[in-house]
């Protein structure tokens, strides 16, 4: 089992709201940029954390970064002493080690939210992430996050260029090195509570589609929605759609949105 380190977080909403929430964002990303769900949560009424994981934003380094390596992370990582969290969101790597995290421990979430998770990634998906990465820290400025994505909210070319200029090309470059392969797809067959899938637009680019989204859902507790016109990351192709499609999961599982 991995030592865990203590992951930095960033809050929204109410610090004393009965309703807790924890966001998990991608590799090479960092907790600020899960800002539009967690706005969405917090207009709601509910206290929300996010994390840099490790390697990642502020974080703690180390040399472990498999996936169990941030999934024991996240296990530690609790709205209070022995308190489950009422919903747990994992974007991509986040949602590959959330995925680890609550199947490994059932009672550390309620709810889960997997946003286009890297459950599987096949070899062109893996040669797809390692030169989105390199671009990435080829040139770590707002100009260059501007010119790759001028479709962003200026708000989202800030923030993924501080998140570039924080990360760890170490730590980024062995999360694709360690995890060979990388599957979580015997985790997800075991998750046993309530998790929902915001996948991006197989028309554009998702990494959760075809026979592996068919094959995650036939675990009775996980369904699925597409955020239309939006590829692997929805919340910054289509802000607002994406935090739409959150707060309609947490309707339908009752919970206040």
């Amino acid at each position: 089992m991995p030592s865990p380190v203590t992951l930095p977080r960033l809050s929204w909403g109410n610090p004393r709201s009965d309703r807790r929430a924890l966001l998990v964002h991608g590799v090479g990303s960092s907790g600020a940029l899960m800002w539009r769900y967690a706005v969405a949560l917090a207009d709601a009424g509910w206290r929300v954390d996010a994390v840099d994981l490790r390697g990642h934003g502020t974080a703690p380094r180390g040399l472990d970064y498999t996936i169990a390596a941030y999934a024991t992370d996240l296990v530690h990582t609790q709205p209070g002493e022995d308190a489950p969290w009422d919903l747990v969101l994992g974007h991509s790597l986040g949602g590959a080690a959330a995925t680890v995290a609550t199947s490994t421990d059932p009672a550390w979430t309620r709810h889960l939210v997997l946003v286009d998770p890297a459950i599987h990634l096949a070899d062109a998906d893996r040669d797809a992430v390692r030169a989105s990465q390199e671009q990435a820290f080829a040139d770590t400025s707002v100009d260059a996050v501007r010119a790759a994505h001028p479709e962003w909210l200026e708000l989202d070319i800030e923030l993924k260029a501080v998140a570039a200029q924080q990360a760890s090309r170490f730590a980024v470059e062995q999360t694709g090195l360690q995890n060979t392969p990388w599957d979580v797809r015997e985790a997800a067959s075991r998750l046993a509570v309530p998790t929902h899938v915001i996948a991006g637009d197989p028309a554009v680019y998702s990494i959760f589609t075809g026979d592996l989204a068919a094959a995650v859902l036939q675990n009775p507790v996980v369904s699925m929605s597409v955020v239309p016109g939006t590829g692997h990351s929805p919340h910054r192709d289509a802000p607002d759609a994406a935090a739409g499609a959150l707060l309609d999961a947490v309707r339908t599982w009752g919970l206040p949105s």
